[in-house]
């Protein structure tokens, strides 16, 4: 009895300790290789990030902004400061005083950079974090309000920008999962592109 047991546990560890895992790699780097490496965008040979991740392109509040930033769209805030290894939320609930302030700071920051109105409504995803701190998209709307600031600065027609804009918006999954968004890695690389 213990034998076959034994052998029972040789003979399941490799099945799906080693072969089926490594049929399920070989069938994803044949059938899905971009994604199943990290869908990783390269630039002139060069990976300059994944269009899974996102990156921090806007300013800190209460900071001196660079003007670099300003030539960017702005990502969702990231409670991670877009580190992969401490991805997370902020955990603070919406009675606390701190997520309160920094709502507060991130919104008169937008509205400011942007030039809108102090009380412009702006996007949920303008002043909160994503859940895991590293979401690489933004709505349309965030995207939109965010044309005349890019435009102004590249020195680009607004009609170009939106267009950019328009192009790298993708609608809801199977047209049914999710919501429309605007991978912001990707079109701050197509905007950096269409300048040269």
């Amino acid at each position: 009895m213990a034998t076959t047991a034994l052998l029972m546990t040789v003979v399941l560890t490799i099945l799906t300790g080693l072969i089926y895992p490594m049929v399920m790699i070989g069938i994803s780097q044949v059938l899905f290789n971009h994604q199943a490496n990290g869908s990783l965008i390269e630039v002139n040979g060069k990976i300059v990030g994944s269009s899974l991740i996102g990156q921090e392109f806007g300013c800190v509040p209460g900071t001196k902004c660079p003007a670099i930033a300003l030539t960017y769209f702005w990502d969702r805030l990231s409670a991670s400061d877009y580190n992969a290894m401490e991805s997370g939320g902020t955990n603070l609930g919406p009675t606390n005083k701190v997520l309160v302030q920094n709502t507060v700071a991130e919104a008169s920051l937008i509205r400011k950079v942007n030039g809108l109105p102090a009380n412009y409504l702006l996007p949920s995803d303008a002043v909160s974090s994503s859940a895991s701190g590293l979401d690489p998209d933004i709505s349309p709307a965030y995207a939109d309000l965010q044309v005349p600031r890019v435009a102004r600065v590249r020195g680009l027609s607004e009609a170009t920008v939106m267009a950019m804009v328009k192009k790298y918006t993708e609608g809801r999954t199977f047209d049914l999962l999710g919501e429309p968004r605007v991978n912001v890695l990707e079109l701050n690389l197509a905007l950096d592109a269409l300048k040269k």
